[in-house]
């Protein structure tokens, strides 16, 4: 017996999307929240004229100068010909210095230059206030226990 049009779900009209089978997943929750991160963080990097590759790099950078390129890359978990897109974009607009390694003529020694040492600074600051306020609610006990399960589930991914 053939259903009718009208009784058939697939054609009403959704009011309100279903997402509890997705909900059951933790990787579900995680790739919302991490949505609503990202759109701010965009916005919050915007007026630094970063992205958040770039802003990454150029806080790595900083934190380790003389950093290789190499080193770089397996930091960021992305393929070094994808970073040196992100190295040229940095060197362009002179926020860090790319030097030839006297000892390994194929390896750079990447260094923040002073614009890029007070541009990460200030980004820094700006992303410092952005977690802060998207997790005014967290308390230290929540923020530390959402951290520590994001770390075991990094550690565990190489098991198994």
């Amino acid at each position: 017996m053939k259903k009718s049009m009208e009784t058939d779900p697939i054609n009403q009209d959704v009011t309100r999307v279903n997402d509890a089978t997705l909900r059951q997943f933790l990787g579900y929750h995680m790739k919302r929240a991490f949505n609503v991160v990202q759109a701010d963080l965009v916005r919050t990097l915007k007026p630094f004229e970063l992205r958040m590759l770039t802003y990454t790099a150029l806080v790595l950078i900083t934190d380790n100068p003389g950093i290789r390129q190499s080193q770089l890359a397996t930091a960021m978990d992305i393929e070094r010909p994808n970073l040196v897109v992100i190295i040229d974009e940095l060197e362009r607009r002179d926020l860090i210095l790319r030097e030839r390694i006297p000892t390994d003529r194929r390896a750079y020694a990447l260094k923040p230059t002073l614009a890029g040492r007070q541009l990460c600074d200030k980004a820094v600051a700006a992303v410092t206030a952005h977690e802060d306020r998207l997790l005014t609610h967290l308390d230290e006990d929540a923020r530390a226990s959402v951290e520590a399960a994001m770390r075991a589930i990094e550690q565990g991914a190489g098991r198994g």
